[in-house]
């Protein structure tokens, strides 16, 4: 299927700032070149996500891999794919490991998450689903965080979401720009062939979580 908006085709891009960074998306993914070359029609727009995400989600002051469930966490909740089947080469240095995204979206209950994690995805949960906060709310959130943590945190949530409820809509798929590099891609889709079998599995995540997805909308209500 198409992209609703056409890819920037990486040969004619004249600007080197910009092909180098395409090449980075394409090593080291989060973001991918495909989502990249959708944003390089407006430079301004591409250097906008590409300085945000380096600074707010690679850097900044909250710990990356909290901030990287939080991501995942908008993924399944919004069931942004292209988004979805990456993960952050950062946090998987740092010990992630992929049974850490399988529990997402029943966080609370998991024995897989920490306090600390725990309260951050409550953040974004609120986030995403529009969830009423009271004082236990915000406490639970002051207990776990400094002041600059919960603004990164809360940010950066908001910027993913917004762009992965975007992204969604556009019908872009991984391995159509600068393809034949994996840097980010989930285990069993680093390459089209591996990623059409995933997607083809009956336990694909996208099919399962859009169900968990209407659950935590009917119980928002």
């Amino acid at each position: 299927m198409a992209p609703r908006i056409s890819y920037v085709d990486p040969a004619g891009i004249t600007d080197e700032a910009m092909l180098e960074e395409l090449g980075r998306c394409a090593r080291e993914g989060t973001p991918r070149p495909e989502s990249q070359a959708v944003r390089a029609h407006v430079p301004a727009v591409f250097w906008s996500f590409a300085n945000t995400w380096r600074d707010v989600f690679h850097q900044g002051v909250a710990d990356h891999t909290i901030k990287e469930l939080c991501r995942i966490y908008v993924s399944r909740s919004v069931k942004c794919e292209f988004c979805g089947n990456q993960r952050s080469i950062k946090s998987a240095k740092a010990g992630l490991v992929e049974d850490d995204y399988m529990d997402l979206i029943n966080f609370e209950t998991s024995p897989r998450y920490g306090e600390k994690q725990k309260a951050a995805l409550a953040y974004a949960e609120a986030i995403t689903w529009d969830l009423p906060t009271d004082d236990a709310f915000w406490a639970r959130l002051h207990a776990q965080f400094s002041e600059p943590e919960l603004v990164e945190i809360g940010y950066f949530v908001a910027v993913t979401m917004g762009q992965q409820r975007w992204l969604r809509t556009l019908n872009i798929e991984h391995h159509q720009v600068l393809a034949g590099q994996d840097g980010s891609m989930a285990p069993g889709f680093e390459t089209p062939e591996a990623l059409q079998k995933s997607k083809a599995d009956p336990g694909y995540w996208a099919a399962s979580s859009s169900k968990a997805a209407a659950a935590k909308k009917t119980s928002a209500a």
